[in-house]
């Protein structure tokens, strides 16, 4: 467990932040292969060129059991509906798609925005 933090990166630009939450299988096989889907020698580049295409700066997904929370860190003009629909029609997306659910509490079917659910921000401190 990093009790000592995660440095983020910085852009020399102001930014806005997105938190999404999903469950997965809560099973400890298919987390392990979720696990390993995200990791560096497994992640597929062509989504990571896609993420980058649609305008997201940083993307960054915890685990704690079975609940995902993905942080995406964008420039303060980006439109999370408009960058999602083009995120949609990138090569591969509609496979990676598929291949996730596998791991993941959803429709077999279902898209990005149907499986990730906006969280809502209710407290701050600066």
């Amino acid at each position: 467990m990093n009790t000592e933090g995660y440095k983020s990166k910085e852009y020399g630009q102001p930014t806005k932040r997105f938190v999404q939450t999903m469950q997965l299988k809560d099973d400890s096989e298919l987390m392990k292969e979720y696990r390993k889907a995200h990791d560096k020698d497994h992640f597929w580049r062509e989504i990571e060129e896609g993420i980058k295409a649609v305008g997201i700066l940083e993307m960054e997904i915890y685990i704690l059991g079975n609940r995902l929370v993905m942080i995406v860190d964008a420039p303060l003009d980006f439109c999370w509906d408009e960058a999602m629909a083009r995120l949609a029609t990138l090569p591969r997306q509609e496979e990676w798609e598929r291949h996730v659910a596998m791991f993941q509490e959803c429709a077999a079917d279902a898209t990005s925005d149907q499986k990730w659910q906006m969280m809502e921000r209710m407290f701050y401190l600066y």
